[in-house]
């Protein structure tokens, strides 16, 4: 039986925030992160595919995927859901480089919005500092690509 993991409480200087009210409910903007279907449309920045191997989205599951750049490289990806609150959040723990943990938190703004927010736990400060140069843009990549496939979910 998997049991809980504590989400790390905040730490600024170990962390990137990032979030973005999105104008769709909470439930369907779940199920994109929730549906590997989904998910692997929008996952990555700009000009990124992604080909998943394994996606089991429960606590203590495994998600092992390959990004592929838009020019050239594969990056391999493994991770481990802690928790999920369907709805409300997803928290899983990276397995390969760089390492970290991600919260990821869907709150209600109106029957209409939801506010995202997409928390990335590093293990030191220097972990961080390692990629705060270009994963904040990243990120907003990945929500762009987001809103995307969000206009095209029933």
């Amino acid at each position: 039986m998997h049991q809980p993991v504590p989400i790390p409480l905040p730490s600024p200087e170990r962390e990137i925030i990032s979030s973005r009210i999105f104008h769709w409910s909470k439930e369907k903007i779940f199920a994109a992160w929730s549906d590997p279907d989904w998910l692997q449309k929008w996952w990555g920045p700009k000009g990124f595919t992604n080909t998943f191997h394994v996606f089991d989205f429960t606590p203590g599951g495994h998600w092992k995927l390959t990004m592929h750049g838009p020019e050239k490289g594969n990056y391999e990806n493994e991770s481990v859901f802690q928790e999920i609150i369907p709805g409300e959040l997803i928290y899983w723990h990276r397995l390969t480089q760089p390492y970290f943990n991600v919260v990821v938190t869907f709150e209600k703004v109106d029957d209409d919005h939801t506010k995202l927010v997409f928390r990335m736990i590093f293990p030191s400060e220097e972990g961080r500092a390692k990629v705060i140069q270009f994963v904040p843009a990243a990120n907003e990549e990945n929500f762009d690509r987001l809103e995307q496939v969000l206009k095209q979910m029933p």
